[in-house]
């Protein structure tokens, strides 16, 4: 049975972050101080793509209400992280774990808090993708998702200019 609760607001995406932090794929780090695209990224949540991937999340998910309300209470979902890696070409996301007062407070077994850190990695999953697929759409012509990731060394010729001053 589905997940049954309001769409919650897009996590408010936090940078610039040094890239080892994010571990889940070693990259070199190139740029430290660039942004990771999240202002781009916030605003594609923000347009429709967070609330779409969140409802097809609640299909999938075995989360229950009163788990994701542990989610809700200890701002899991504002603690998720979405970036764009230029290593990869792809948006990445980094997922928060429960702080450990959690299993003391919310009264839940260890069981009970890998399955909420997964599901809320699941989230995460569904939101990149649904970001890839759905809303960052790749030009034939250009290579990656942004105006800006056009070849810088490309020129506009014109015809007439050809094989002038030869």
């Amino acid at each position: 049975m589905p997940l049954d609760v309001p769409v919650p607001d897009p996590p408010s995406l936090r940078g610039p972050q040094p890239r080892g932090e994010y571990e889940a794929i070693g990259n070199p780090v190139e740029d430290p101080e660039d942004d990771y695209r999240r202002e781009e990224i916030e605003g594609f949540l923000q347009s429709g793509a967070w609330a779409d991937a969140f409802e097809e999340w609640t299909t999938q998910t075995s989360l229950t209400e009163a788990d994701f309300t542990v989610v809700t209470e200890y701002d899991l979902v504002e603690q998720l992280d979405f970036y764009w890696d230029p290593g990869v070409d792809e948006v990445g996301y980094q997922s928060p774990t429960l702080p450990e007062e959690a299993e003391d407070e919310a009264d839940l077994d260890p069981g009970e808090i890998d399955e909420i850190e997964i599901e809320v990695d699941s989230l995460g999953r569904v939101v990149t993708e649904m970001l890839e697929n759905d809303y960052l759409r790749r030009d034939d012509e250009t290579f990656g998702f942004f105006a800006d990731d056009a070849p810088e060394n490309t020129f506009d010729y014109e015809d007439d200019d050809l094989g002038e001053g030869l």
